[in-house]
């Protein structure tokens, strides 16, 4: 393990997400209280805060044995810098750029992404769009403040134009969009950390749900009745596990009870194969939707089966064709990489099959492990696996992307991501995903409704930095305990939405 001890509770989180991306495997402590670790320590790293400067000094410990006082202790170079406390975003820049330095010296390779450990990377050169510069000048700033490769700056300013393009039509002062979540999937996949349940545990108390989620979703109508719906999403976990009758019944809801005129876009995602049926799918075409995902995250069949997708290669292709079939001209298909034993040339075969489908948008997922995924949980039991994610990876997905007239127009990054890459959805023209925009730029209220869903309120009046106030409300992920307490699940968002 790493451990990092701070003379005071400063930057933990970004010193924190820094090291880890050197060294995804090990265990990263970082405190500024002496701690006790089961671990054998590798790395000891110190980070001391003065008036005016911040010293960096580490030691890499040898075990050469089991006997603990034995071990060989190693200095490594350190470094101090002269910094301005008062201004925290550029101490907290340069922290993060000396570290990076040392880090790269040390491992002797470099980040794609350089020092940069956000999520949203599109959102730096989006605000510098915003203000008038140039590509030059955010090439400038991002090279000399992140260190970030010349590819990965130019994908995040390509995608930050287009996003601007986009976000034009949208309504920031008097619009919202809405999500609603349905948690509940075929199985559970190894690597899946988002709130849903296996189906059949839950088959009889589906329409129990609908109950309470279109509570929820009266008390959304009735308090953004004068607002502008831009845009709509209904995901999850499955929303195709859902019978076609209860298919109906919810978009039936949501039609009747908001006001589409402003509605640019309305997305159902399908996602698994093995849920989708000709049925569902004609329900979703009776009401003028189409706009769907189709997500086979591989076309290999051993990686299927060994992920837990309990669906095959041909049902994916055959669900594609029905869709295609009914009149559905925005259909998304999604695709994971670094999946376990996948090597490049499956994914190779994997977007020569894709390409054949011809999808209308293309979201390139970069395998993330949170801890409540299965195949981060008991690590054990999939240790032999080998995972792995490189920049050749990316690359070669960009390239059948381009193959198939997709261009890239949103991206995102996650905690654990292999390989620290990213996330990146490619669309032909006029096919982007407003949605998928919002939710990473987050200039836009989201109201969200159903079990585990995340409402998010924008205010529109800038802070003085040029960002945004921004404030949450969670509901219970449990679906007993979302239908038994919805109505606490309402006083959450009444309290959300009751400052003006």
């Amino acid at each position: 393990m790493i451990e990092v001890l701070l003379n005071k509770p400063e930057f933990e989180y970004d010193i924190h997400s820094l090291i880890k991306a050197f060294f995804p495997e090990q265990y990263v402590g970082v405190s500024a209280e002496k701690k006790e670790y089961d671990e054998k320590i590798d790395i000891r790293m110190q980070v001391n805060y003065g008036e005016d400067t911040i010293q960096i000094t580490w030691q890499e410990i040898v075990h050469a044995n089991e006997k603990p006082g034995q071990e060989e202790v190693k200095e490594i170079p350190g470094e101090t810098i002269q910094v301005d406390f008062s201004d925290r975003v550029r101490t907290k820049n340069q922290l993060k750029q000396m570290l990076y330095r040392m880090l790269c010296d040390y491992t002797k390779r470099t980040l794609p992404w350089g020092n940069l450990t956000g999520i949203r990377p599109t959102k730096i050169p989006m605000k510098l769009l915003e203000e008038g510069k140039s590509r030059e000048e955010i090439y400038r700033y991002m090279k000399d403040t992140y260190f970030a490769s010349d590819e990965k700056i130019e994908l995040a300013t390509d995608i930050a134009e287009r996003e601007n393009a986009i976000l034009k039509k949208i309504d920031y002062d008097n619009g919202y969009s809405l999500y609603i979540g349905i948690p509940f999937c075929p199985t559970t996949c190894l690597y899946c950390s988002f709130t849903s349940y296996p189906l059949v545990s839950w088959k009889n108390r589906v329409d129990a749900y609908l109950d309470a989620l279109e509570k929820e979703i009266d008390y959304t109508a009735a308090k953004f009745y004068h607002k502008h719906l831009n845009s709509i999403y209904i995901g999850g976990g499955t929303p195709t596990t859902l019978e076609p009758y209860q298919l109906d019944r919810l978009i039936r809801k949501i039609k009747c009870s908001f006001d589409l005129s402003d509605c640019l876009e309305f997305t159902v995602e399908a996602g698994r194969p093995d849920s989708i049926t000709r049925e569902k799918l004609e329900v979703l075409r009776k009401w003028g939707i189409t706009r769907i995902s189709i997500n086979p995250q591989t076309m290999q069949q051993r990686t299927l089966d060994l992920i837990g997708r309990r669906h095959s290669v041909e049902q994916t292709v055959e669900s594609f064709k029905i869709a295609r079939e009914l009149g559905f001209d925005d259909i998304n298909m999604d695709l994971i990489m670094g999946l376990p034993e996948e090597s490049l040339e499956d994914v190779r075969d994997t977007l020569e099959q894709i390409m054949q489908l011809k999808p209308d948008n293309l979201t390139v997922h970069s395998l993330a492990l949170k801890r409540a995924a299965r195949l981060n949980m008991f690590k054990e039991d999939y240790k032999d696996y080998k995972m792995v994610n490189t920049q050749e990876h990316m690359d070669l997905t960009a390239s059948y992307a381009k193959k198939m007239d997709l261009f890239p127009y949103y991206l995102y990054r996650q905690k654990g991501m292999a390989g620290n890459l990213e996330n990146v959805g490619y669309a032909k023209e006029g096919k982007a995903g407003v949605y998928n925009i919002l939710i990473m730029e987050e200039k836009q209220t989201i109201v969200a409704c159903g079990a585990g869903a995340s409402t998010k309120r924008v205010w529109t009046e800038p802070n003085p930095d040029g960002t945004h106030r921004i404030e949450r409300c969670e509901n219970v992920k449990d679906v007993a305990q979302y239908i038994a307490r919805i109505d606490e699940m309402i006083q959450r968002k009444q309290q959300l939405f009751s400052e003006e």
